[in-house]
């Protein structure tokens, strides 16, 4: 696959196979990387630009992440992240249940805004951060951090081993990393960006330094339009110091 983006007079390359990814410049040579998440006004676009219910990762009714939430994490008390969150409608299962500590993180405020009015009195009960992950260096403490769709934007090496490195540091001994990736049969792009696509023991390599997976499973999304989208599932656990 491979993807183009122009900036100023050069174009750069994009290519990715085998989920491993390399950039070039075409035009005047010049060298440089493409980071295809971090771009805050894309993703203001997408969720400014259209009703949610539009877009492919689109769920009513978030089950799967809320089951995962509620078998990995029974303190109610406890702090969750859900990192990447957008308008996605975890939050509102997870407070109902009766979560207390919950920290909602999007490069898009638009999303998060759009979050925030949905919830209502409920809002005042949930921290919002609007931060690009890529760039965040801490982003507090917590016992369960979950990802539905963001960490296969990641598409170079850099960017993965920073979110790496923050989830190793924002994750306590003995919690969890829940994540959600496309999985190697599923798209080879969302919303106009290529992605990498996953199985659960390469999740578990790229987190090796200081997680371990404990639980996987390959599920199917199907979007708003009926296309169906198999997603890997990967929960690791954070490593307990000895």
């Amino acid at each position: 696959m491979t993807a183009l983006r122009e900036s100023g007079d050069a174009v750069y390359l994009l290519t990715c196979s085998d989920n491993h990814y390399e950039t070039g410049t075409l035009g005047k040579g010049e060298v440089g990387e493409v980071h295809v998440h971090n771009d805050s006004e894309h993703w203001q676009k997408v969720y400014g630009g259209k009703p949610e219910e539009e877009l492919s990762w689109f769920e009513l009714n978030p089950q799967i992440s809320f089951d995962l939430v509620r078998r990995h994490c029974l303190d109610k008390s406890a702090r969750i992240i859900d990192v990447g969150a957008g308008t996605s409608r975890l939050v509102d299962l997870l407070l109902t249940d009766g979560y207390a500590n919950i920290t909602l993180l999007d490069i898009s405020k638009a999303a998060l805004d759009s979050t925030r009015a949905r919830l209502g009195a409920k809002a005042e009960k949930v921290t919002f951060i609007t931060a690009d992950i890529l760039t965040t260096e801490e982003i507090g403490k917590f016992e369960l951090w979950h990802d539905r769709a963001l960490f296969h934007f990641l598409t170079n090496e850099t960017d993965r081993s920073h979110y790496a490195m923050l989830a190793a540091r924002s994750i306590v001994p003995g919690g969890h990393l829940v994540l959600l990736t496309f999985a190697p049969s599923g798209p080879e792009s969302c919303s106009n960006l290529p992605v990498c696509r996953y199985s659960a023991t390469q999740l578990a390599a790229i987190f090796s330094n200081g997680f371990a997976l404990v639980a996987s499973d390959e599920i199917s999304h199907r979007t708003p339009w009926g296309d169906v989208q198999p997603f890997t599932v990967a929960v690791l656990q954070r490593a307990v110091p000895v």
